[in-house]
């Protein structure tokens, strides 16, 4: 398999992993030095800081990730990602709105750096205010999280 072909591998292997909830799989993809750019945050680096992060998403959100679309250069070294994230708001995260369950669809950029088999960097964007629009003028669910 080409190189191009094993990191799009990779890199659908940590949305598969992502969407089914198996964290740890997930977290085995990244390197032990993992940079993660946050979406309109900092950076933080080391997969133990990626896990920890992770755990807190999932305490205050619940999300999906649908419509992935993957590219990547020829030598497999940078890939990008375009996805729409479905979720749900489950517990106020500090900072922001108070959460309610409400209900959210964002399209979703990513970029990742891969080497030796093992993902580098990753980098997400999305709208933050298209996101606090939505959880704003949302309707909160029935029955809660």
């Amino acid at each position: 398999m080409s190189p191009r072909n094993l990191a799009l591998e990779l890199v659908q292997s940590y949305y598969d992993h992502f969407n089914a909830g198996r964290r740890a799989e997930m977290m085995s993809l990244l390197a032990d030095e993992v940079v993660h750019d946050i979406n309109q945050g900092g950076t933080q680096i080391g997969r133990e800081a990626f896990t920890a992060f992770m755990q807190h998403m999932d305490h205050c959100y619940r999300e999906q990730v649908t419509e992935l679309a993957l590219m990547a250069n020829e030598d497999g070294s940078r890939i990008g990602a375009e996805f729409y994230i479905l979720g749900e708001y489950l517990r106020s995260d500090e900072g922001l709105p108070e959460a309610a369950g409400q209900r959210y669809r964002l399209r979703v950029g990513a970029f990742f750096e891969v080497r030796g088999g093992r993902i580098e960097r990753v980098t997400n964007y999305y709208n933050l205010q298209d996101w606090l629009q939505q959880v704003n003028t949302s309707k909160p669910q029935s029955g809660g999280a």
